[in-house]
């Protein structure tokens, strides 16, 4: 497949991942406080599938896998919304079913899939580390917002999500530059600096609260 095209998927997910924050980011500005709307986690789920596709033609375990662990966080949030069973059922079946066929589909084709994952030239092993570190990193945040969104049981961004969003973000930039990824490296930084508006607006909340 074209570098362009796999270049075009990646950067596609990263204008719907932008566009979750900017939204947010304006509803929050609007409100004077962090909010949450539906659409966040629309366009989370369709981002996030799309760059978990553009993983897969990268041959990017790091990138695969913090898609992989985000994914149904971002399905479960919906489902606190009340708006995922609003989605036609055909297409609730197909979010479920095409990640899981893929995974299936690289590990049970043939050991050169594995290798590419692993022992590929381009990403050397303390980069691909880095990769899977700045990703469980980033993805800790929507673990740590599952657990708090189900015991208040309702979907909310806290401030461990930013906190640890902005220091996943940082690291995903280091392996971004070191990997040569424009797709990554654009949508971290934009994301970096939304992290870092939403960590002042909560600062400023808790004052007011205080």
């Amino acid at each position: 497949m074209s570098d362009w095209i796999i270049y075009g998927i990646g950067f596609v997910a990263q204008i719907l991942f932008s566009s979750r924050l900017v939204v947010q980011w304006i509803t929050s500005e609007k409100h004077k406080k962090v909010i949450t709307p539906t659409i966040f986690w629309v366009l989370s789920l369709v981002a996030s599938f799309l760059l978990f596709i553009y993983g897969y033609l990268r041959n990017d375990f790091a990138i695969m896998l913090g898609q992989t662990l985000t994914y149904f966080i971002y399905i479960r949030n919906l489902q606190l919304q009340k708006q995922w069973k609003l989605i036609h059922w055909s297409i609730r079946t197909l979010l479920y079913l095409i990640p899981t066929l893929i995974v299936i589909y690289y590990f049970n084709n043939n050991v050169i899939d594995k290798d590419l994952l692993f022992k590929n030239e381009a990403i050397p092993l303390w980069l691909l580390w880095l990769g899977i570190v700045s990703q469980v990193v980033f993805t800790l945040r929507f673990v740590y917002q599952w657990i708090y969104s189900e015991y208040k049981k309702v979907s909310s961004l806290p401030m461990g999500f930013w906190l640890l969003s902005l220091a996943g973000s940082i690291l995903i930039l280091i392996y971004a530059i070191y990997r040569m990824d424009p797709v990554l490296f654009v949508g971290h930084l934009l994301g970096s600096i939304i992290y870092i508006r939403n960590l002042i607006l909560l600062y400023r909340t808790n004052d007011r609260d205080i």
